[in-house]
């Protein structure tokens, strides 16, 4: 099978940068930030103080950077505002910019990116920074496989039920368990203390969750349920566990 390509839409880089830039996030994220030493790329959230829902994000070394794809314009915006309040006495500065270009491939087997971390079968994100590694060729296995569009994406996603930002998870109210792929691939549940992770945790060995973002047919939406993200006849809903 022929993999497919598509540009992520509404994308934005943070860089994080300075000597204290792996221990100034791993006091904030869910996840382990240490696992860059051992993966190339991470999935993770940043939650309120109560521990709902606020943003998710990828993080990646770029040199001596750390470098966040998160959701463009205002959101990429809000992120950025909620990590300066933690700075402090941290030698780190946050730069917002938008010289990223993130792409997915899917639907087949490729090494070509960095291995999505939320599934087995959701593909690579490839990554190019503007314009410094386009010169380098650096996209050149993007005229390798299938151009792609955002239906095909959605519907795969979708069907694998990975949510997608704040379209499927509501800021300052969702729970992570909401999302079993958020749970399991945007959480560490032994790294340590951060931002939320009291809730977090609690949800996580009492089992408290009561509904949970599931796959369903638009035709047949039980009810009673939320119906977030759709494509065609499917759609991601909050339903009843």
């Amino acid at each position: 099978m022929t993999a497919s390509c598509v540009q992520i839409p509404n994308r934005a880089a943070i860089y994080v940068i300075g000597v204290d830039r792996f221990d100034f996030l791993q006091g904030l994220i869910t996840q382990d930030i240490f696992l860059l030493k051992s993966q190339p790329l991470i999935y993770s959230c940043l939650l309120t103080s109560n521990g709902k829902f606020l943003f998710d994000f990828f993080i990646f070394e770029d040199g001596d950077r750390l470098l966040i794809d998160c959701e463009g314009e205002a959101r990429a915006e809000a992120l950025l505002k909620s990590l300066k309040k933690f700075t402090l006495r941290s030698k780190v500065s946050l730069e917002l910019q938008d010289d990223l270009e993130v792409y997915q491939i899917f639907n087949a087997d490729s090494d070509n990116g960095f291995k999505d971390p939320r599934h087995d079968n959701a593909g690579y994100r490839k990554y190019i920074l503007l314009p410094s590694l386009r010169k380098q060729g650096s996209d050149k296995i993007l005229d390798q496989v299938q151009k792609s569009n955002m239906e095909a994406w959605d519907t795969h996603r979708i069907r694998l039920c990975i949510p997608d930002g704040s379209r499927d998870m509501i800021p300052e109210k969702s729970f992570l368990h909401e999302s079993d792929i958020i749970a399991k691939t945007a959480v560490s549940y032994t790294k340590g203390c951060y931002m939320g992770q009291e809730l977090v945790s609690r949800m996580h060995h009492r089992g408290l969750i009561k509904k949970q973002l599931r796959c369903v047919e638009l035709d047949k939406t039980p009810e009673g349920s939320e119906l977030r993200s759709s494509c065609v006849d499917i759609g991601l809903a909050l339903v009843k566990i």
